[in-house]
């Protein structure tokens, strides 16, 4: 089993202001990579800051996706991307590339990724949200920390 699993928060619609990533080799965890990303004029909806408690002052500071891309182009290059409710995840990731003017078809990955959402919905786990699913599974999770639901999002992948 080797993939990758990442994970989004966002500030507004598809703009991120973290990203988890997580890459799996031969089913063992060998690199996990969080940041905090600066969304566009650091602009937050106030439903998503209720969701995952990140803040315009935690960011203000923090790299816009340009200039954090090259640590995601990085570890998802050429994989197998695993990530729990992928379109989620997927047009975050696309639509900021085409925000920045980067092209999707560059990172060779598939157009659907590897879902755990629907693996799991498929295996009879009602509800399938992600807090759910680990909570079936026995697996720790600090939900809504992308570095956490990326590393949860992993193990569910594992256990598939």
């Amino acid at each position: 089993m080797t993939f990758t699993a990442i994970d989004f928060e966002t500030a507004t619609a598809f703009h991120p202001c973290s990203v988890g990533i997580v890459t799996v080799e031969n089913g063992i965890v060998v690199d996990e990579f969080v940041t905090l990303i600066q969304p566009p004029n650091n602009l937050y909806s106030p439903f998503t800051i209720q969701v995952h408690g990140i803040y315009p002052s935690d960011t203000i500071k923090a790299k816009n996706f340009l200039e954090v891309f090259p640590e995601i182009q990085k570890r998802l290059q050429n994989r197998v991307v695993v990530a729990h409710n992928e379109s989620f995840d997927r047009n975050v990731l696309a639509k900021s590339m085409a925000y920045y003017g980067l092209d999707y078809t560059d990172l060779n990955i598939a157009s659907r990724w590897e879902c755990t959402l629907k693996i799991y919905k498929a295996k009879g786990i009602k509800p399938t949200k992600l807090s759910d699913c680990c909570k079936a599974m026995q697996i720790a999770l600090n939900h809504h920390e992308a570095l956490s639901d990326a590393l949860a999002c992993a193990q569910l992948y594992l256990l598939k």
